[in-house]
């Protein structure tokens, strides 16, 4: 299957970087490469280092960056041990970074990955098909109701957990669920018709929840942003595009953490825990899509973009 991709508010990522021609920039989840490929194009002296664990993004981005040659290395990694990777690369400082926690276009369209309601597959929703081996499959058809319950409500902020739940065990008694559309149906019939009619998109909470719980979305996440923020050399930029409250809590937080300078209670008459800013917020709020970009890509629609600039 071709591998399609779109992405998600472009312009404003790529003047959120402010890119320097001889920067050094990491795209720490390269896709298909529509971000890189505009980074790369800024490029004189430069370099790009962009990371994906999904070995079909990395072999189309190089296909994509192909005319860039030796300015872009990949690395089929995930994005959380990047700063490790660099450093082992024997780079100390960039300029700038992207993450787009985001699952590609070509991940959700392609049914046979699992992570699609819209077109029918197996249940599997591994971002690295070779190397991780906890699938959808088994999560639903072995986890008990309480701990499908637990991962809708935390990961999806599902309010029809439980009764999801209950049906999905009640069904798998009588025959495995192992198609996204037979997960699909079960989900729908249990929430009611209006939901179902008027959410736009039913079985979306439920899908997220399980793609975050198997590919540990938001393991380490906050760590990751910490060490690479430090990696920024002053004035480089940090860019990053989540896609729903969750992730957009983490970023939020290590952002307004790594803004600040006094961090004692407020009460505390004089400052004991030293702690500087090392960074300055760019926006306060976070950048949404343009009414223009969402009647183009739907899927911009849940997208919150913050960039953060290292002081």
């Amino acid at each position: 299957m071709e591998f399609k991709h779109k992405p998600v508010m472009l312009n404003e990522v790529i003047d959120g970087l402010n890119i320097k021609k001889d920067g050094i920039y990491v795209d720490c989840t390269v896709g298909g490469a529509g971000h890189a490929y505009q980074i790369a194009k800024k490029l004189k002296g430069g370099h790009l280092y962009c990371f994906d664990r999904d070995i079909e993004a990395i072999e189309k981005s190089k296909q994509v960056l192909a005319s860039f040659g030796n300015t872009v290395t990949f690395v089929q990694d995930n994005f959380k041990n990047a700063p490790n990777v660099l450093k082992s690369l024997g780079v100390q400082k960039i300029d700038g970074f992207l993450v787009d926690l985001g699952v590609s276009s070509h991940q959700i369209d392609e049914g046979e990955r699992g992570f699609s309601f819209v077109n029918n597959g197996p249940l599997d929703m591994r971002m690295n098909q070779s190397e991780q081996t906890l699938t959808a499959k088994e999560i639903v058809n072995t986890f008990s109701a309480q701990q499908l319950e637990h991962i809708f409500k935390e990961f999806g902020e599902e309010e029809f957990a439980r009764k999801i739940a209950q049906n999905i065990v009640k069904a798998r008694e009588s025959k495995e669920i192992s198609t996204t559309f037979e997960l699909r149906d079960i989900i729908e019939n249990s929430m009611p018709k209006k939901v179902v009619f008027t959410r736009g998109g039913a079985s979306k909470k439920v899908f997220q929840a399980l793609r975050i719980y198997v590919n540990g979305e938001l393991d380490g996440l906050e760590e990751f942003l910490t060490e690479m923020l430090a990696l920024l050399s002053s004035g480089g930029r940090a860019c990053v595009l989540s896609f729903h409250s969750l992730e957009d809590r983490i970023v939020k937080n290590v952002f307004k953490l790594q803004s600040t300078d006094c961090i004692c209670p407020p009460k505390t008459p004089v400052c004991i825990c030293g702690h500087k800013a090392t960074v300055k917020l760019v926006n306060r709020k976070p950048i949404v899509a343009t009414e223009e970009e969402l009647k183009k890509n739907s899927r911009s629609s849940s997208a919150k973009l913050r960039i953060a600039g290292k002081l």
